[in-house]
Formats: structure tokens, sequence, C-alpha cells
């Protein structure tokens, strides 16, 4: 029996319960399951995080939801997404940024960064850019960027990252040990970075690169 993953798609982000209408028309609009290895797409909407091979996962939704929530994108933003996985949390932003906005990405495992680009354009869009490389790095050619997100736990944030953010841009962050992090949300005053929020706790596979 074939499944109804819209019908699943919409129980998830009920049990959700977000507040905000943007992100949640986002979770409504794109097929989670097309970022799942084939034998796993019945547990596309689960709301917990799975393996996607290669020593990855696709992070739980609800996490997703709290990233998004604290970064806060808006029509027109441009985002850059460290660790983008699967792509999945890319078509999101993407949905958020919407037409008008341009959403980058940068994956290190090539296998990885085909399969999410292949994802993404079976899904229509046309305003993301994704490449594999070290996400540490950043993207210096397409900064500075209204907002970053690093979908990866690092013990701090990669100073080309903060360089790259935009005067008043927002960074969200997995921050601290390897078994728990908190999600920290970083705002670029003066040049610096200062801490608006963190919530507690998660748990986030490692940033891997130069920094």
């Amino acid at each position: 029996m074939a499944e109804n993953f819209e019908e699943q798609r919409k129980s998830l982000v009920d049990k959700m319960r977000l507040k905000n209408k943007a992100i949640e028309q986002a979770f409504l609009s794109i097929k989670r399951e097309l970022f799942f290895p084939e034998s796993m797409r019945s547990h596309a909407y689960e709301d917990t995080a799975f393996p996607i091979g290669l020593g990855q996962t696709i992070s739980q939704p609800s996490t997703i939801a709290a990233m998004l929530e604290m970064l806060a994108v808006e029509k027109g933003n441009t985002v850059l997404e460290v660790g983008a996985g699967s792509g999945y949390v890319m078509a999101l932003l993407s949905e958020l940024a919407g037409s008008r906005g341009t959403v980058f990405g940068v994956e290190l495992v090539h296998e990885l960064h085909q399969k999410a680009t292949r994802a993404l354009l079976e899904l229509g869009y046309n305003n993301f850019f994704l490449k594999c490389g070290d996400g540490t790095l950043g993207w210096k050619e397409n900064a500075p960027f209204d907002r970053i997100l690093i979908s990866a736990a690092c013990a701090s944030v990669p100073n080309p990252l903060i360089e790259q953010l935009k005067e008043g841009g927002w960074l969200v962050a997995p921050i601290g040990a390897s078994l728990s992090q908190e999600l920290v949300l970083l705002q670029k005053e003066k040049g610096e970075v200062a801490e608006k929020e963190s919530r507690c706790c998660f748990v986030f596979v490692p940033l891997k690169g130069k920094f």
C-alpha cells in the first residue's frame, strides 16, 4: 500500500504547533520524503533524526523548526547554510527567502552534495546554489550574508563565517561539546558577534573543516 505522505506531513506539522506561519507553510510545502534514502521514506514524518548515510543525519523536524525560528529568515534575504547534508533545510530556507532571496549551501561530502542538488532541483527550486567544499570557509564570493545557519556542532563559530555575516545580520549555530550543544543566536554588531538567545539541549554531527 502506498504511503500517504501528504497526510503524514500535515500531521507532523500539527504536532509541532509552529507559531510562525511562514515556517509552518514551508514545512507543509516540502516533500521531506524526497530527502530520505528510498528504503527509509516510511520514517520521513517521524519527529526524530535519521541517518542518511556517510556518517550524516537528517535532523529532527522540531529541531530544525527551532533553528528556523531563531534565524528568522525574511523574504529577499541572502542566506548561507554550512553543512547542507540532505538539502532538506536548504529547501525550507529557499521557501522562507522567497523568489527575491538566494540561499547558498556548502556540503563537505561529495555524494551528499549530489543527492541534495538532485532533490532540490526535483522540487523545482531555482533560488539556491549548492557547492561541495569546506563549510568552515564559508562562501566569500557571495558574502555578505543576511543570515548564516551552521547545521553541525562546533566548539565556536569559525572566523570566516563571522567575517562573511552582514553587519546587523544573524547567525544560528549548535555550539558546545560533542555530546550536547546549545542552539545559539548571534547578531553582528560593529564587526563582532553578540549572543542574543540560546536554547538547550541538542545533538548534531560535528562540523569538519579547516576552522
